[in-house]
């Protein structure tokens, strides 16, 4: 489906490091880059020690969502969300409606 987002486990807080960065270098090098392309980032605990770190891919990522075995998954909330790959207004495009809110 078009507007499936996609998820990632990136492991733990310090080991997300690496594949981060392949995501990144990825998705710099896709031949077509529309604003609505983005990859982001969240920390999550759910009452663990240790945080995970997780990649949301836009479903116009879903190709780099796919080069790395991503799953599909529902749009995540925008907040603790962080910018990994992808234009500045990918924000108020993919979130429209905290948009209004900042």
């Amino acid at each position: 489906m078009i507007d499936n987002w996609y998820s990632l486990s990136l492991g733990d807080g310090i080991m997300s490091a690496l594949p981060s960065v392949e995501i990144e270098e990825r998705f710099q090098r896709a031949a077509e880059r529309p604003p609505e392309m983005a990859v982001f980032l969240r920390s999550e605990s759910e009452g663990r020690l240790h945080c995970e770190v997780f990649a949301y891919f836009s479903p116009a990522a879903a190709d780099i969502a796919q080069a790395f075995d991503a799953q599909p998954c529902a749009k995540p909330v925008r907040a603790g969300l962080s910018l990994l790959a992808g234009e500045e207004n990918a924000w108020a495009i993919l979130f429209p409606e905290s948009a209004v809110e900042s």
